[in-house]
């Protein structure tokens, strides 16, 4: 699933970077804490990647 907002798929990107061991976990905060803790590698490829233009900053 695509992320809806910028926000969402930047939070899911941050959580990408600590599976894949390039940031700590212990650095993550928020929505990208729980991401990490909640979703596999493949969910979070797939709501990070893709273009944020025309995107909303945060989903309403």
């Amino acid at each position: 699933m695509p992320a809806k907002s910028k926000a969402q798929q930047m939070a899911a990107g941050a959580a990408l970077s600590a599976k894949r061991g390039e940031r700590k976990q212990s650095e993550l905060k928020g929505a990208s804490k729980s991401m990490y803790k909640s979703m596999d590698k493949a969910e979070l490829e797939r709501m990070a990647s893709g273009p944020r233009k025309g995107k909303p900053e945060h989903k309403h």
